[in-house]
């Protein structure tokens, strides 16, 4: 379990520790039990959740390429129905310290408050992170996240399906991610997850083909890093609200790199991936990093990257 050095209040939840693991990488945490000790992280960030099943991409989903990997899961899951009877039931029962946030995603703007209005009531649930880079089938493909109109109708429609707090996921690619996250804010998120994959391609060059079986995918791992910190800067001077920040963490220091920038929580994905011990060691480097420089409180760190522009 976490030392008090590592503490801190996000949205109105109590984190043992600022150390999450990002969305697809612990499932629904049942997949990953006694793999990871999830009790020793601050909480998790679940698999996408849709009002309906989805199947997902074809293969291959997930291809290695240089500083990270390239992925296109295409968002499967169960659906919310299977999600609430499921997997939530299991949460509630194993997991205690660490927090849950369940990601939410949808084709259509209506779809993310269906899947928060279901699952409002149900135990295990401390949040919602809501991924706004999934495409809007009734704006021609456009991510909602692109698009403000459609970003605030998504954020307000979750705000009225529940009290509980809410995290708008952005991605990288966005032309203006600290408007992007202004919107959001505006229309009633108490968090900003910063950030999702940054698009990409690899090919198959024997076959002159794409790598994945969908083509393009989202990359992660250390190469988006700086990627990361430089968007949760920008974020951190537009809006007065805790920002997540998540792509390419492994370390502790990578870790306060994200905090220094302004996150007040990090997420870690590709990096648990390929070390399921990563994450708490991420956790214990943290602490060393905060003892051997004299940081009483985690949450001293926020925010305080000693650069104007």
């Amino acid at each position: 379990m976490s030392s008090d050095i590592l503490a801190v209040d996000v949205a109105g939840i109590r984190f043992q520790n600022p150390v999450l693991l990002a969305s697809g990488t612990a499932a629904y945490g049942r997949e990953i039990y006694g793999v990871i000790d999830l009790e020793a992280l601050g909480g998790i960030m679940t698999k996408a959740v849709s009002p309906l099943p989805r199947n997902g991409a074809p293969p291959l989903r997930v291809v290695d390429t240089p500083g990270g990997m390239l992925n296109a899961i295409g968002l499967a899951n169960p659906g919310v129905a299977s999600v609430r009877a499921n997997d939530l039931p299991w949460l509630a029962a194993n997991i205690s310290r660490a927090r849950v946030i369940v990601n939410v995603v949808g084709d259509t703007v209506e779809d993310y408050a269906t899947v928060v209005s279901e699952l409002a009531t149900a135990d295990g649930i401390d949040a919602f992170e809501l991924n706004v880079s999934c495409p809007n089938t009734k704006a021609g493909g456009l991510e909602f996240g692109a698009d403000p109109r459609a970003l605030a109708e998504v954020v307000r429609g979750a705000r009225a399906a529940t009290t509980l707090p809410l995290f708008v996921k952005l991605s990288p690619a966005l032309a203006d991610i600290a408007g992007a996250a202004k919107i959001a804010v505006d229309a009633g998120a108490d968090a900003i997850t910063l950030v999702n994959t940054l698009p990409g391609l690899v090919i198959d060059v024997e076959r002159r083909r794409p790598a994945l079986g969908f083509g393009t995918g989202g990359l992660s791992g250390a190469a988006l890093l700086p990627v990361g910190v430089r968007a949760t800067w920008m974020v951190r001077r537009a809006v007065d609200v805790p920002i997540v920040g998540v792509g390419g963490i492994s370390t502790g220091t990578d870790a306060v790199q994200y905090l220094l920038a302004g996150a007040s929580l990090v997420a870690l994905g590709t990096s648990a991936l390929r070390d399921p011990r990563a994450p708490e060691r991420v956790v214990r480097e943290l602490e060393a990093w905060c003892r051997a420089h004299d940081v009483r409180a985690v949450g001293e760190l926020t925010g305080t990257l000693e650069w104007e522009s």
